[in-house]
Formats: C-alpha cells, structure tokens, sequence
C-alpha cells in the first residue's frame, strides 16, 4: 500500500492499480478500498491509474476515535495532493460526502467528480444510534449490520436475508462493522450544509439508483446547488451499484470521466 502523513499528523493508505489518468476511490461504509471496488477493478484498472483510499480503521490507515466527516475529507485531499497530478475522484454513499469536502478543498487539483447516493445525516439521530450503540456494546456486530441496512437504509429484509446467506458478501461487511460505528458516529455529527458546494465549479455526476428511496439522499438537494451537474439513475440498482451491476457502473463512470 502506499502512505502519507498528512498535516494533521494521521497515516493514510491506499492502494495504486492500473495504467492511465489517476482516479481516486473514496470508499463508503460497511466496506474498504478493496471490498467496495473488488468487482469494478479489472473493468478500470485498462482506463485508469486508480487509488482507491482505505478510510480510516481500513487498510493501514490509522483507526482514530472521534473524527469528523471533515477530518477524512482532509486526509483524501492530502491523498489527492500527494499524486501531484489533477484527479478524477469518486466517492460512494459515506464516501460521497468525503469526496465532496475533499473537492472543496482542493477544487483546482479534482477534475471531474462522481458522488454515488450519500445520505442525509439526520437518517443517522440520536434515536436511530441509541440501538446500534447497544449492539456494538454487547458485540453483535452481526446484528448492527442487519440493523443498519434494515432499519436506516431501509433494504427490504428479503435483500439483507440474501446478502447475509453469501459469506462472500456478508464477511466483509462484518469486518468493517466496527470501523463504520466510527462512520456513522461522525456523519451523525455532520452539519450538512449544501449552500457550501455552490461555488464548487467541477463537473460532478450524481449517481442514483433506481431501486433507492431517492428521499435518503442528498442527491437533489446537491443538484440544485451545483453549477456544473447532472444525475443519472441506474437503472434496476440500489446502493451498491458496482456491487450488483459491475460493468453497468464501471461504463457509465467510464463514459463520464472520458468524456
């Protein structure tokens, strides 16, 4: 993997595969930099020089108590300034928001930018948190998983029910659990304000998934507000597109980035 140290003094990694312009993948919660790309990568890696960040608590780097969504968004900005190139940069649900603060914050190094369904952070209440606290505290991380897609995300049970039965979907979920207690702990603390992004001249693709309850998201809400912006629905997707969907995402990334 490669690391920096950013300037607040926190390891960041990521790992580098393929050939062509960089393009940088923030990865969402309940995943890593390699679960949540595993199926898309042989289908970027001929088109692009992908880094694709481990946040934090994934890969190697540092697991932190406390952070806020700003704090990862600084550490992929430092990501995207340690390439020393502009860069196409991705950013999936959780991810989606970090992208969004890291283009902020270095607009004249991110060329064009991909959001995939970030959520609202009020899905994430004080009330919604008090039982998935209580599942961390016990250790049933399997139960905070089912939880999470159940009740927040509102994933039909009979989807939850399939994606558990496959241990090649549901292990790594599990892995990361922990780790995205951290997520949702700071995206709960997340004052979202769309009004920032206004000024946010990068050409930005909204992805969407027909099968989504668009409400969850702040996808419209970013649509009104950014200058240079469109939204394309994946058509017979939810959340996790390139999971479901592989050579569906990868072409219409593909399509915009190139274009």
């Amino acid at each position: 993997m490669q690391r920096i140290t950013t300037p607040a003094g926190v390891t960041v990694s990521w790992d580098r595969w393929g050939s062509g312009p960089a393009l940088v993948l923030v990865h969402g919660a309940f995943s890593d930099h390699d679960s949540n790309w595993e199926l898309v990568k042989p289908l970027l890696e001929n088109r692009f020089t992908v880094h694709a960040v481990a946040r934090r608590g994934r890969g190697e780097t540092d697991a932190t108590t406390g952070h806020g969504l700003e704090d990862e968004g600084r550490d992929v900005a430092a990501v995207i300034r340690s390439i020393g190139e502009p860069v196409f940069l991705l950013g999936h649900s959780y991810g989606g928001h970090t992208a969004l603060l890291a283009t902020a914050e270095e607009p004249s190094r991110v060329r064009r930018l991909v959001v995939y369904e970030p959520a609202w952070p009020h899905l994430v209440s004080p009330d919604a948190m008090l039982p998935l606290e209580g599942l961390a505290r016990a250790g049933d991380w399997d139960g905070f998983c089912v939880t999470f897609f159940r009740d927040l995300l509102q994933v039909p049970a009979a989807e939850v029910d399939a994606v558990r039965a496959s241990d090649r979907l549901w292990a790594p979920i599990l892995r990361d659990a922990e780790a995205s207690l951290g997520d949702l702990r700071a995206i709960s603390r997340y004052d979202f304000r769309v009004e920032r992004f206004r000024g946010l001249r990068v050409p930005v693709l909204l992805q969407v998934g027909t099968e989504s309850p668009r409400d969850l998201y702040v996808t419209d809400a970013l649509a009104a507000v950014l200058p240079d912006v469109r939204i394309e629905e994946l058509p017979g997707q939810a959340h996790e597109g390139m999971t479901t969907a592989p050579e569906m995402y990868a072409e219409a990334v593909t399509r915009f980035l190139l274009a």
